[in-house]
């Protein structure tokens, strides 16, 4: 995968050993823990970023979904979903993400 941000960049080169360790755990739960398509995956992962409040994350994994195949109308379907569990403000954090990406 493309690096999209430069402290993630920074990070791999300063810490080397902590990044491979990190990206098999995450390469092992992402591609070979369970039967979900990759496109959904991404999704669900929009969903968790944005409710979490992790704009790197979320931005992130917003362009990884739209790689896999999700539409704009499906990640902002996935961004919506998460107003009853997380509130309007979490939602419009994301959607400002999102929005921003355009």
């Amino acid at each position: 995968m493309k690096d999209i941000h430069n402290a993630f960049k920074k990070f791999k080169k300063e810490f080397p050993a902590i990044h491979k360790a990190h990206e098999a755990l995450g390469k092992e739960i992402h591609e070979k823990s369970g039967p979900l398509p990759e496109k959904t995956r991404w999704l669900m992962k929009v969903a968790i970023s944005g409710a979490s409040t992790h704009r790197v994350a979320l931005e992130t994994h917003i362009t990884r979904a739209r790689e896999a195949g999700a539409t704009d109308e499906e990640i902002m379907h996935t961004l919506l979903l998460i107003i009853q569990t997380t509130g309007f403000p979490t939602f419009m954090e994301a959607y400002s993400v999102f929005k921003e990406m355009h």
